[in-house]
């Protein structure tokens, strides 16, 4: 096609074989834009096009992919923000009539099997190497091994026992990432031989916690994505990933610094008064 429809924040280029959305770097795009730039995304990762009315007089067209097509939407699972989407354009309502026409178009173009998953990743992660600062360590990726070098001032006594960790990508079978805008983010490592894993990740060695203002969304979740392809393209998968050990009883000095934290989100307005005294209690409960 090669037509260009802009929207805010993006702007897709229509091409024969793949839709290229180019990211606006605007101080209200979100910081997910900035940090993907551009993307190429296939015709044959995309399983539907849909076209929506959207707030105060706009119009969103989205391009829903294809389960395991992209490893940065299976590493979100679900979790992204309407307005952190990056497969939605979102277009003020008087060119409805214009995206309504690339709507038709592209829908036109798309394989007949875009119903089910993909057997591989068909959209690029992001590139190694990447890194960012979690609430409890440092995460880092080379394309070939995650390290962790834990922080003093937020890991637990089990990761200061354990030491500063090192993961090839051809020991793990999958990642864990959970927002670091809810309660108890973090990205976690998925090892192959892993039978007795921790339950918290606070507690885990093999995974990283956000906390506020640490491991946010544009830098955890690319680098999620790009573990994730890279341990796909190592090879598959193991059927079952073993089920967490129960939990036990936790070191007093953790519990204290995750009351701490909670005691952040609290104070930034990110948990309610309920949510604060409830997971308080929660976490009490476990000395």
């Amino acid at each position: 096609m090669g037509d260009v429809l802009a929207g805010f924040h993006a702007a897709w280029e229509f091409d024969t074989d793949s839709v290229l959305i180019r990211f606006e770097r605007g101080i209200r795009t979100p910081k997910l834009f900035h940090a993907l730039g551009e993307r190429r995304i296939p015709h044959e990762a995309i399983a539907e096009v849909t076209l929506t009315p959207g707030k105060r007089g706009t119009a969103v067209l989205h391009a829903v992919p294809r389960q395991g097509a992209d490893p940065l939407m299976e590493a979100a699972a679900g979790q992204l923000k309407d307005g952190s989407d990056p497969y939605r354009l979102v277009l003020p309502a008087e060119r409805e009539t214009l995206a309504e026409y690339y709507a038709d178009e592209l829908r036109a173009v798309l394989p007949a099997a875009g119903d089910e998953p993909a057997e591989r990743h068909l959209v690029a992660a992001p590139e190694a190497p990447l890194q960012f600062k979690a609430y409890d360590g440092k995460a880092s990726f080379d394309g070939k091994s995650v390290a962790f070098r834990w922080f003093w001032t937020g890991a637990s006594s089990a990761k200061w026992k354990a030491g500063d960790q090192s993961f090839q990508v051809s020991d793990l079978s999958g990642v864990e990432w959970r927002s670091p805008e809810v309660f108890e983010g973090h990205l976690r490592l998925l090892p192959r031989d892993a039978a007795n894993r921790p339950a918290q990740a606070d507690q885990d060695p093999a995974a990283v916690v956000f906390g506020l203002g640490y491991g946010p969304v544009h830098e955890s979740l690319p680098f999620a994505a790009s573990v994730l392809a890279a341990v796909r393209a190592s090879g598959p998968a193991p059927a079952v990933i073993p089920a967490a050990a129960p939990a036990g009883r936790r070191d007093p000095a953790d519990i204290a610094d995750r009351i701490r934290h909670l005691g952040e989100l609290h104070g930034a307005g990110l948990l309610t008064d309920d949510e604060f005294t409830t997971k308080k209690a929660e976490l009490l409960a476990e000395l």
